[in-house]
């Protein structure tokens, strides 16, 4: 009983980061500002939810596990009501940012009360249910998100969580307990005195909020030619090095990076960090790509995704048994051959690709990621102690938040850039000298010639129509780019999973 309703609370969460992405447009309508603007919406969220996720461990051993999951879920739900709410975007953003703190918990602190809830036998059922929380809530949030937005109004987007939210509280606070070496250590904090590490904590802040912000806007402002921009990567790359050395010398710190020392979880969580900037790059690319290039409205372009979804909660269950057999380096490495192979596949994708074939892709690239999260989480766990999970739990949730957030960025940028590059190619055949041009452009002329009122303008028009089939093109081609790009990332990805020690069997069995 435990499993289902604290997977339900990381689901609510991670589905309300990309539920709220398709409703930017109709916020903006009804608040009467600019899309660029309405886009603070979404990041004033993933900056606080960044800055929150890292050092709910420290918050969980301070406040008690259970008492912060609570805390978190009645923030949540509170923030989710004022946001539904609000009357102005400025009032829609605070909410947000609330929202985002609360929120930022909830993943980390679900693991966690899974991890130890589960044998290690059984942990690998624990975490399919888990994954089937945050890796199909981001395959469903466009459909959901764009099915209310049409039926209903942008408001209940947020306004949704709120009866989840209640049910999750009731159900957590009648279900979930803290184990008893948790108390333990919590009362040992509080009989020593509560101290918060307050330079780390100002680092974190900086390095992850910064970095944030830079990644959400730095398209919209053209990166580096922005002052801005420009002077905000600087203080978050120091604030990061300065953060890591902090936090690897300080005697408390608020959050434990020396966990990565350990083989296992610091490979875990390199491999975690490349599945979130694969999932959540790829999850981003194909709604533009079918709506940019095939003509889908914002509710197909959902569905093209949902399909991918469905088929990890079949296949979710089997591979939480499948881990407890088989070592999970072999699991790791078939995920990453799988992820690579089918975005190879979307890399061939044309401009007359049909729907079913771009679902079953989509299908075949879910199934490499069941292969991947549990296997990468339950060898992260392997060897730990018992006491380190909400600490691991908080830096693995944090490795694949930023590895999405950069995946999602990058891509975005790299699709931009590449179309201008192929579109500067392609142009330069745009020429009288070149034979198939000049054939196209009399093709068309004579065509619009024939058209009433046409024949003075009909060689403009035929250059118009070939200039917007170029950038059709040029656009093609960054995409086939990008997924390339990503396919080549998960090859590179396979020799890591060799490095990780043997996780299968009596490993499984042996527990903390």
């Amino acid at each position: 009983m435990v499993a289902p309703v604290v997977a339900l609370a990381a689901f609510m969460e991670v589905l309300d980061i990309s539920i709220a992405n398709v409703a930017l447009d109709h916020i903006a309508g009804s608040l009467s500002v600019s899309i660029d603007t309405s886009t603070w919406v979404l990041t004033s969220y993933t900056v606080t939810n960044a800055i929150v996720v890292p050092i709910s461990g420290w918050l969980s051993s301070v406040v008690g596990r259970k008492r912060f999951f609570l805390t978190s879920i009645a923030g949540f739900s509170i923030a989710s009501l004022l946001c539904g709410l609000a009357p102005s975007l400025g009032l829609l953003v605070l909410f947000r940012a609330i929202q985002g703190i609360a929120g930022g918990g909830l993943q980390p602190a679900s693991q966690a009360i899974l991890a130890d809830a589960f044998p290690p036998a059984k942990r690998g059922t624990a975490f399919a249910l888990y994954g089937l929380a945050v890796v199909f809530a981001p395959a469903i949030g466009p459909t959901l998100g764009g099915w209310i937005t049409d039926s209903a109004t942008w408001r209940w987007v947020f306004l949704i969580n709120v009866p989840v939210g209640i049910v999750v509280f009731v159900l957590v606070e009648m279900l979930v307990s803290d184990p008893a070496y948790l108390v333990k250590q919590r009362l040992a904090r509080l009989r020593q005195g509560i101290r918060l590490d307050w330079i780390g904590f100002s680092l974190l802040t900086l390095g992850l909020g910064g970095m944030q912000i830079v990644l959400d806007r730095g398209q919209q402002d053209d990166w580096f030619s922005s002052t801005f921009i420009l002077l905000l990567t600087v203080a978050f790359v120091a604030g990061l090095i300065a953060f890591v050395v902090w936090e690897i010398y300080d005697k408390d710190p608020i959050v434990d990076l020396r966990l990565l020392a350990r083989r296992n979880f610091g490979i875990a969580n390199l491999q975690m960090f490349a599945l979130g900037l694969v999932l959540l790059a790829s999850t981003a690319l194909l709604p533009i790509f079918v709506q940019s290039r095939l003509g889908y409205t914002a509710l197909d372009a959902g569905l093209v995704l949902t399909p991918g979804g469905i088929a990890l909660v079949f296949i979710m269950p089997i591979m939480g048994r499948l881990v407890t057999k088989v070592d999970a380096k072999w699991l790791i490495a078939t995920g990453f051959v799988i992820s690579g192979l089918s975005l190879l596949m979307m890399g061939g994708f044309t401009t007359q690709t049909d729907y079913w074939t771009i679902v079953w892709v989509r299908a075949f690239q879910a199934a490499g990621l069941a292969f991947l999260f549990i296997p990468i989480n339950t060898a992260a766990y392997m060897g730990l102690p018992q006491e380190k999970s909400s600490n691991a739990s908080a830096l693995i949730n944090m490795s694949r938040n930023v590895g999405g957030s950069i995946g999602i960025s990058l891509t975005t940028a790299f699709l931009t850039r590449s179309s201008q590059l192929h579109q500067s190619e392609l142009v330069q055949n745009a020429s009288r000298f070149n034979d198939n041009y000049r054939e196209a452009i009399e093709r068309l002329g004579h065509a619009f010639a024939r058209l009433p009122g046409e024949a003075a303008n009909a060689a403009q028009h035929a250059a118009a129509v070939v200039y917007q089939n170029i950038l059709a093109q040029a656009n093609m081609l960054a995409f086939i780019d990008d997924f390339r790009a990503l396919a080549l990332l998960s090859f590179l990805l396979i020799p890591l999973a060799f490095l990780l020690k043997k996780t299968n069997g009596a490993d499984v069995h042996a527990g903390h």
